[in-house]
């Protein structure tokens, strides 16, 4: 008789005195799946061999081994070979690529740390201005400033004023510098410059001092005015007035 899987179709041809009246499991090799053949099915199938037993004899087909233990799986050859995609060589960065992207990792550990890097290197405070992140080594900032002329009064000369606020930004007490001021023409060339002492010795944290300045019979072409630390030798923060 013939039996097919009814998990993956495999077909299989035993003998049905084998598999009995009262009907048998069988389990198939080629998917490990296991049924049950019915004593029904045994007499259909022996009916069915009995009526081609009288039609013109055929050439039996090979019986395979009786699948009442384990059907003889198909051969390995039937099966599909998969074959896996070929790898890919590995891309190698250009120098560029790789210096772009050590230049983009390094960046934000060097603005979180600017203030070490202006230290060790001066000439990059001003790299950091021009992008917004100005460097405060001093820890101190000039506010408000202003600058007004006071006109002759008698024998007192004409004097120009000079006058802002100091403000402490520092996390600890910070000494004060002395203040330079400088006067400028209209195309920004020095005329003419002095320094005053700061306000106070030193300041707190937060706290602000007011300082003046004033120059007596100050230069006719005078347009432009410069207030900063005295000692540019350092980063300094500055603020200027147009008169």
């Amino acid at each position: 008789m013939l039996i097919v899987c009814p998990a993956c179709a495999s077909e299989y041809r035993i003998d049905a005195e084998r598999v009995g009246t009262g009907g048998r499991s069988v389990r198939c090799a080629a998917c490990r799946e296991t049924w049950f053949i019915s004593a029904d099915e045994v007499v259909a199938a022996m009916f069915d061999e009995m009526a081609g037993d009288e039609e013109p004899a055929a050439p039996p087909p090979p019986e395979p081994p009786p699948p009442a233990e384990e059907p003889a799986p198909r051969p390995a050859s039937a099966r599909p070979v998969k074959r896996g995609k070929p790898k890919r060589p590995a891309r190698r960065l250009s120098p560029a690529l790789a210096a772009c992207l050590v230049l983009a990792a390094a960046l934000p550990l060097a603005l979180l740390g600017r203030v070490t890097v202006v230290r060790a290197m001066p000439q990059t405070a001003g790299l950091f201005a021009r992008i917004g992140l100005p460097v405060n080594l001093r820890g101190i900032d000039l506010a408000d400033v202003a600058a007004f002329q006071v006109a002759a009064d008698g024998s007192n000369p004409a004097r120009l004023v000079v006058e802002g606020d100091l403000v402490a930004v520092a996390r600890e007490r910070v000494a004060v510098p002395p203040i330079e001021v400088e006067v400028r023409d209209a195309e920004g060339q020095p005329l003419y410059r002095w320094s005053v002492p700061g306000p106070r010795p030193a300041l707190e944290p937060g706290e602000r001092a007011r300082f003046k300045a004033s120059l007596s019979a100050p230069p006719e072409k005078g347009r432009r005015i410069e207030v900063r630390f005295s000692d540019a030798a350092q980063a300094e923060t500055g603020a200027s007035e147009s008169r």
